[in-house]
């Protein structure tokens, strides 16, 4: 039975208490434990898991069905996706899509290089199982291009798609229509798709990256493509990763912040333009929790639920109320309760703890989620569905977004 999971990898050997009761979200207790430890005793299934009704809703772009919905229309307002109630997990890539619900794995959208893993190159508008197995974990669709990557229950990794650099970290670049798994290991942790290479954490917190290396972009100190996966640096101090269209941002497990790959935008939060060919701190600060890649600009969440942002900003996504980019972090607005953050192509969506979710920058193709297609340059909220609350995930890369909602 999966169990309960905290932030910052915060366990206890008692059920904490949770209000709301949200997986991913909240929660206190005494005692930190190393990533590997953590998932020892979550394996041993003796937590108990909130089960709360989870709903898919999707807007903007649908050219090529990536919304899911059966038809190519763009939507500009959230609209639910079939009538579930037990999705789990999420991710929007470059004109596809893909989401897990009781542990399937579901995909649609473009197919062009099998990156739905269904043994085929046809388009669907509407989810597609991959397989019959029940034991996926976790799902990340790349940006660009399109390949997949996901973990399994067991903390095995697995990929397919496209494979021109060796993103898909198999030692070669045959492209690969289905799921194929990557190695014999059994500690993938999290998993991050970019534009042409993949960026992944272990249990004991160490980071690996495959694919190409143009612009630093897989972070090794190095410009060679990598077709099977290299560490990134060394020891066991990673959290979170988030890959953009070719530059990544990072957590250390002490709080600090890391961006490398592409900077021509700023979007490393260096204070220049310049490409990084590994992790390079952002500042000096010891507080960051939850970061965010976009296309050409950035952006993360503090422990103090304060947001910030970096890089581009030709479409408003830094949320500052003008078109001025930055090469430092500076802050959204004022608020100390964000909660989740995702970055795309142009836009930024976030949610606040009371369970309210805010977009900005680009509006093309309905992207914000307000009924309209114009430009925000600053937070604004996008209407609730009648019942629910915006509090569990967020998904966008390109102009195409998912959002879990729960309760």
């Amino acid at each position: 039975m999966a169990v309960q999971k905290y932030p910052g990898r915060v366990l206890s050997k008692t059920p904490p208490t949770i209000t709301p009761p949200v997986d991913g979200e909240g929660g206190s207790a005494p005692g930190v434990w190393t990533l590997s430890e953590a998932l020892e005793n979550e394996k041993a299934g003796t937590w108990p898991k909130p089960v709360l009704p989870r709903e898919l809703y999707v807007w903007g772009d649908n050219q090529q069905g990536e919304l899911g919905i059966g038809t190519t229309t763009n939507m500009s307002s959230p609209v639910q996706l079939g009538s579930d109630t037990s999705w789990k997990k999420i991710s929007a890539g470059g004109d596809f899509s893909a989401a897990i619900k009781d542990n399937q794995l579901w995909m649609w959208g473009l197919n062009t290089n099998g990156q739905l893993g269904l043994g085929n190159k046809t388009n669907y508008t509407t989810p597609q199982q991959v397989g019959a197995l029940t034991n996926w974990e976790q799902v990340a669709c790349s940006w660009t291009g399109g390949h997949t990557a996901a973990i399994k229950t067991d903390g095995t990794l697995w990929t397919w798609g496209w494979n021109s650099n060796g993103q898909l970290g198999q030692g070669n670049t045959t492209f690969l229509s289905s799921p194929v798994q990557v190695g014999s290991d059994t500690d993938w942790y999290q998993v991050s798709a970019g534009n042409q290479f993949t960026i992944a954490i272990k249990t004991d917190g160490t980071m690996w990256g495959c694919g190409a290396s143009f612009n630093g972009r897989v972070g090794d100190g190095t410009a060679t493509t990598r077709t099977s996966f290299v560490q990134i640096g060394i020891g066991g101090i990673w959290a979170s990763v988030d890959t953009g269209d070719a530059h990544s941002i990072a957590v250390r497990t002490n709080g600090t912040i890391w961006g490398w790959g592409r900077g021509l935008t700023g979007q490393l939060g260096r204070g220049g333009t310049s490409d990084q060919d590994a992790p390079d701190q952002i500042g000096a600060l010891t507080n960051w929790e939850k970061p965010g890649a976009g296309s050409t600009s950035s952006g993360a969440i503090k422990t103090d639920g304060t947001m910030w942002a970096w890089g581009d900003n030709n479409e408003g996504q830094l949320g500052q109320g003008n078109l001025v980019d930055t090469t430092s972090p500076v802050q959204v607005e004022t608020a100390t309760t964000w909660s989740i953050l995702t970055v795309g192509d142009d836009i930024v969506l976030a949610t606040q703890t009371d369970g309210s979710l805010w977009a900005w920058g680009s509006g093309g193709s309905g992207s914000l989620g307000n009924g309209f297609d114009s430009r925000r340059t600053s937070p604004q909220r996008i209407p609730p569905a009648t019942g629910t609350q915006w509090k569990f995930q967020v998904s966008a890369k390109t102009v195409s977004v998912l959002a879990l909602t729960e309760g």
